[in-house]
């Protein structure tokens, strides 16, 4: 689920607005729900550390509903044995701030006894398209974000659920999820947000140091290159994106790229050299020991 630097969760000011009802328990969190009556109501799913990408998140729930539930839980399923579960951020106070300037309606907190009461024997698997890019570099990652995914629509109950278009497979990954269980929750994407730097918002930016953050910027410049080049197609796309990073591997840190790939939106397979239709080009690479994704879309 989709994740602080220039646009990092300072606590918001006061705006004279009530706070949100916080719900750590599913017996809180029914209460909460209950409140908020026949509502049209969205949930926006994080892990917390709140940025403007998911101010973005949550101006976008608004416009789909009369109320907004925002869950804060690091879900460990989707954390592999090597990542960075133990030391990823939780600034909880700062996160209910952003949620109460952002007019959220119920916050649900809960601990991971409460998303695991025991042992998850019984998990949701993203097939195919869930072992491919993301999925080959984090085995079991999409397996973790669906099942606590399905775990927060379950409990929610919401109309609506907002995800960003950062994460793509993983918004890709839900959405047929959706489709193939037949939840009856409307998926939004919303658009990615970049610092002015061109950085897309990410709660592990808090992670670079400004050396790495200057290497990091490879990555939307490699995008750009690439969605610059659509006119030449798909090769043309991965040749003008790739010349981007082989340069920034030699930068001082380095850019190690993990994948960069031109893949149908929907399946996220890679296109053919011929293809012609809506394509998202997508990378993911480590910069000192943070690792980092971003894409762009593309019509070809």
């Amino acid at each position: 689920m989709t994740e602080p630097t220039a646009s990092d969760p300072a606590p918001a000011p006061p705006t004279g607005r009530p706070g949100p009802v916080v719900a750590r328990t599913v017996e809180e969190l029914d209460r909460a729900r209950a409140a908020l009556g026949g509502r049209r109501t969205a949930l926006v799913p994080t892990m917390g550390a709140l940025h403007s990408g998911h101010r973005r998140l949550i101006a976008t729930a608004r416009e789909h509903a009369d109320a907004v539930v925002v869950s804060v839980f690091v879900n460990p399923l989707q954390f592999g044995p090597t990542e960075d579960f133990d030391r990823y951020p939780r600034p909880f106070e700062a996160d209910l701030a952003v949620c109460a300037d952002a007019g959220v309606d119920v916050v649900f907190a809960p601990g991971v006894d409460v998303m695991y009461p025991g042992p998850q024997i019984v998990t949701v698997h993203p097939g195919a398209m869930g072992q491919v890019l993301e999925g080959e570099f984090r085995p079991g990652f999409f397996e973790g974000v669906l099942t606590v995914v399905s775990k927060l629509f379950h409990l929610v109950r919401p109309d609506v659920a907002v995800f960003g278009q950062k994460d793509a497979q993983q918004l890709a990954v839900v959405r047929r999820m959706v489709r193939d269980l037949c939840l009856r929750v409307e998926i939004v994407g919303a658009a990615t947000v970049r610092d002015p730097d061109g950085l897309a918002t990410s709660s592990r930016n808090v992670y670079l140091s400004p050396a790495e953050r200057r290497s990091a910027l490879a990555l939307s410049r490699a995008l750009l290159a690439g969605a610059d080049a659509a006119v030449t197609g798909a090769i043309g796309i991965l040749s003008a994106a790739r010349e981007v990073l082989d340069e920034a591997a030699t930068a001082t840190p380095p850019v190690a790229v993990d994948y960069l790939s031109l893949v149908e939106p929907t399946t996220f397979t890679e296109v053919s050299g011929d293809y012609r239709g809506d394509a998202v080009l997508v990378v993911a690479a480590w910069v000192g020991e943070t690792r980092l994704i971003d894409n762009v879309p593309i019509s070809l």
